[in-house]
């Protein structure tokens, strides 16, 4: 693992300092785990992009072969994870209609 060395304001650093301790961890794991999540979101970002950009094109060549417009549908976006597309009847919590706890 490799050091790095910050620079920050005095008062930004106390209360990160207190942050770390009301989660009780360090202010080094508090960092690190910041900056993953950060480089996490940007891979979520590149991948949904990439989807989105996917989606647009094979619905372009459909339209451009048929004689009718492609008309999209949202499971398109979840061709090779059907799994997860799930009905509010399969999942209530979804949206609100699941028992409490």
């Amino acid at each position: 693992m490799k050091n790095v060395t910050l620079a920050m304001d005095e008062a930004l650093l106390e209360r990160a300092r207190g942050l770390a301790g009301r989660r009780k961890t360090t202010l080094n794991a508090l960092i690190r785990s910041l900056l993953e999540h950060e480089v996490e979101q940007e891979d979520r970002i590149a991948w949904a992009k990439a989807g989105m950009k996917r989606l647009m094109d094979e619905a372009a060549k459909r339209s451009d072969s048929a004689d009718t417009p492609y008309k999209w549908d949202r499971r398109d976006a979840y061709a090779d994870r059907e799994d997860r597309l799930l009905s509010r009847h399969e999942r209530p919590d979804l949206r609100g209609f699941g028992e409490k706890s």
